[in-house]
This record gives structure tokens, C-alpha cells and sequence, in this order.
């Protein structure tokens, strides 16, 4: 009987280890996916225009189908593997990073011909006869909803050693997009239905040979190994103010990690921020009990009698990134009802059209679209004004705080609700008031007795 106990303990036990593992592979999983953008992707192109004696001439063009997630500076990174043993005669509006070993070709010289070929953008200011359409950006590619003018990125590659027709050619395999550090996985190469170009004249449509479609999509966990960002909270009516959580991002450790963060007002500022690194993506953060790059604050600022008001800053703790181009996604139940936004862009995203709870912020031009290095300008803010809904509308645990926040795409550490900020009333006067009388009673008791 013990035997059995003990047997039917510790298979109790497996299966609950086993359930926690499953669970957690199905959280690292599902966290890849983007509710607030479940169709965003990058779609990559591979357009052949037309054919040459050993190959073809493609056309190669990168659409950012995400809503909020940009590629910033330094910009992207293609790379792929070829399917046979295929050259790059030569390329325009991009180049690849190495030629490789070309020497078996004795008169004309391969633009590249390394088997693994690795792809970047030109810079502006690349002469006009080496540019195309959409090239030359550095890049940079913005996103969808935010910039539907500059969300595609093009260039153009003659390919030798291959195959001169629909049936033998062959599209590149393991395709690689580093935008500009890891965090997207590329599917395989799909035929798809050909492309239709139209001339600049708008008079004439003309047609790819063939099509091929790779679809690569973003993870938050492959792109870093901590948050970059966190929230912190306020209101009018409490005043407590909730911090970032302590280590979101990381922990202060200059003695194992020396240089890990730096001191606001430490004389040696300058020289640290311009010293050794400050041409990499690793960042360099002022010490805080957070340690994020990036903090937004909320702040519940004032109550009126058919509208309630926000206001929003995001402040950069970073000093070797500047961000341009920013944009915050906040997803809160009054934006349904949202009446003014102030110095900011504002657009409603609304991937389930009966539900309009998320919005997608981003600076004015010319004005706060730039986010400076940490330091005094290294911040920016604005105001919303909400109207209320009486059947909604409340103060209490914590509904005028926001449910989640994106910054650049990535999602920022809420503070844990039981910390927010609670709002006055009159049970938690009562029960004081009674702890106070009882505690007085006691006394009183001890006292004389």
C-alpha cells in the first residue's frame, strides 16, 4: 500500500513537471505572436524581370507589413543561401558585404560569389546611375501605419550560374534578416503569382517572369534577452509614485560588469559616452533601479466633469541611440472615446474592427519625432483628453491605467496591478478609523488594568 502511495506520488509529481514544462514552451511560443498586429511580416520579393545567357536580372524588394515596427539605423541585413552555384554579376541599390572567392573567373570579375552572399542597403547620396526605385536609405525601412510612403526597400542583382527559365531556376533557400540585430525568422522561398510593374508614364503594365515570396516574422525573445523598456505609473489622486520594477532590464553591477551603467553626474560623462562601443547597438545606460534604455511614465493629471486627462512622457535613458522616427502603442478601453491629443500623432489600430482600444502614437515632424540620446532634451510628452463613459468610466482599481505599451515594437514591463496607484475612498478611511479606535481601546485597557 505504501508502495503504491509512493508510485502514485511521485508520477504526481512528474506530471506536474511535465505540465509546467509544456506550459512554458507554449508561453515562449504564443509570445511571438502579436495580438495587437497578428498580420504584421515582413514580405521579401524576389521578382525575375528578365533573362540573361547564364542567369537572370531580379528585383528585389523588402515590404514592411507591420504596423509599428520599423527598421532603424544602421538598417537591415539580408542574407541567403544559394541553391546551386550561382554568382552576382552585379548589383544596384545595395552590395553585398564580401566578394568571396572569385578567382576562376579570369576576365570579368563577380560582383560576389560566395555561396552564403550577406546584402546591405546603399547609403543616400549613392550616384544616381547605382540607385532604384526605393534603394539607398541606409536601411531604413518605417513602418506601415506610420510612414505608408517609405515602407519598402528595393534593390537590383544580376545572377549568373543559373538556370535560364521557369523550370530550371532555382529560388535561394535560408533566408537571414538581421533589422539591424536579430528577431526575425524568414520562412522558405514560395512561388507566388508574378508581379505587374507599372511604368513611371502610367501607360503600361509589364509582368515578372516569376515570383518568388518569403515571409519573415518577429519575436521579441529572438531580438534581445531583456526588455528594452518599462512603465511607470501616476495619478492626480494618489500620491504615490509607482517606479519601473526594480532590474526590468537588468541590475546595476559595475563591480562584475564594470561599465554596465553611468552615473548622470559623474565628471567623467563625455569620455565614457564617446569612449570604446559608442559606434554599437550594445546600449548605455544611466544607472537606475530599472536599468531600461527606455521608460514611459503615465500620469493620471486631472478629472473633470465630462473628460479626464493624461499625460504621457517617454524619457531615453540610453546614450548611444538616438530614435527617430518613434512611435508608442498604447492599449487602454477609452480610446474608443479619446476627444484631443496634443502634440503628438495619433492613429487608431484596429486589428479586431468591433474592438477600438489601442492606439498608436508617434511624434509631430520637424517638432518630437526625434527622441535625443539620455540627457536633459532626451525625453518627450504629451497630453490626451478622454471623454467619459458613465457605463465604463471609473477610477477605481486601477481602470484609467494602460493594459499594455509598445515602444519601437517592443513590449514594455507594466508595473504588477497590485502596486498601482489605488484611489481614496471611504472603506479604507472606515476600516483606519476603526483600527485606530481599537487600537486606543486596547491601550486604554492595558493601561488601567
Amino acid at each position: 500500500m505504501d508502495y503504491c502511495f509512493r508510485s502514485l506520488t511521485r508520477l504526481s509529481v512528474s506530471t506536474i513537471v511535465l505540465a509546467i514544462l509544456l506550459s512554458s514552451l507554449s508561453f515562449t511560443c504564443t509570445e511571438a505572436y502579436d495580438a495587437l498586429d497578428p498580420n504584421g511580416n515582413i514580405t521579401i520579393k524576389w521578382d525575375i524581370i528578365s533573362w540573361t545567357p547564364d542567369g537572370y536580372v531580379a528585383v528585389v524588394t523588402m515590404y514592411n507589413f507591420q504596423q509599428y515596427r520599423h527598421i532603424s539605423p544602421p538598417g537591415w541585413t539580408l542574407g541567403w543561401t544559394w541553391a546551386k552555384k550561382e554568382v552576382i554579376w552585379s548589383m544596384m541599390g545595395s552590395q553585398t558585404t564580401e566578394q568571396g572567392d572569385c578567382s576562376k573567373y579570369k576576365s570579368a570579375q563577380p560582383h560576389c560569389c560566395k555561396k552564403t552572399p550577406t546584402v546591405v542597403d546603399l547609403l543616400p547620396g549613392t550616384p544616381y546611375n547605382q540607385q532604384i526605385a526605393n534603394c539607398c536609405k541606409g536601411g531604413v525601412i518605417n513602418s506601415w501605419a506610420q510612414d505608408p510612403n517609405n515602407y519598402a526597400s528595393s534593390f537590383q542583382v544580376s545572377v549568373g550560374a543559373a538556370g535560364t527559365t521557369n523550370k530550371t531556376v532555382k529560388p535561394p533557400k535560408n533566408f537571414t534578416l538581421l533589422a539591424p540585430g536579430p528577431g526575425y525568422t524568414c520562412g522558405p522561398a514560395v512561388v507566388g503569382k508574378p508581379t505587374k510593374f507599372i511604368t513611371p508614364d502610367g501607360r503600361r503594365v509589364t509582368q515578372a517572369m516569376m515570383t518568388w515570396n518569403v515571409t519573415c516574422t518577429y519575436s521579441q525573445f529572438l531580438a534581445q534577452k531583456t526588455p528594452t523598456c518599462c512603465v511607470s505609473l501616476s495619478s492626480f489622486y494618489n500620491e504615490t509614485i509607482v517606479p519601473c520594477p526594480t532590474c526590468t532590464c537588468g541590475c546595476q553591477n559595475n563591480i562584475t560588469h564594470p561599465g554596465s551603467c553611468v552615473d548622470a553626474h559623474s565628471p567623467y560623462l563625455a569620455s565614457v559616452v564617446n569612449g570604446p562601443g559608442k559606434n554599437t547597438l550594445t546600449p548605455l545606460v544611466q544607472c537606475t533601479k530599472h536599468m531600461c534604455p527606455i521608460r514611459v511614465h503615465w500620469h493620471v493629471k486631472l478629472n473633470y466633469k465630462e473628460y479626464w486627462r493624461v499625460k504621457v512622457t517617454i524619457t531615453n535613458f540610453n546614450y548611444r541611440m538616438n530614435y527617430s522616427q518613434w512611435n508608442l502603442v498604447v492599449q487602454h478601453p477609452n480610446f474608443d472615446n479619446l476627444t484631443q491629443i496634443f502634440s503628438f500623432n495619433y492613429k487608431p489600430l484596429t486589428p479586431y474592427s468591433s474592438i477600438n482600444d489601442t492606439a498608436m502614437l508617434w511624434g509631430v515632424k520637424f517638432y518630437n519625432d526625434f527622441l535625443n540620446q539620455a540627457g536633459p532634451l532626451g525625453n518627450v510628452q504629451s497630453e490626451l483628453l478622454f471623454r467619459k463613459d458613465k457605463s465604463t468610466f471609473t477610477f477605481e482599481k486601477g481602470w484609467a491605467f494602460p493594459r499594455r505599451i509598445y515602444f519601437n515594437g517592443d513590449n514594455c514591463v507594466m508595473p504588477p496591478p497590485d502596486a498601482y496607484p489605488y484611489l481614496p475612498n471611504a472603506s479604507s478611511r472606515l476600516r483606519f478609523s476603526l483600527f485606530t479606535i481599537m487600537s486606543t481601546c486596547l491601550a486604554v485597557f492595558f493601561v488601567f488594568v
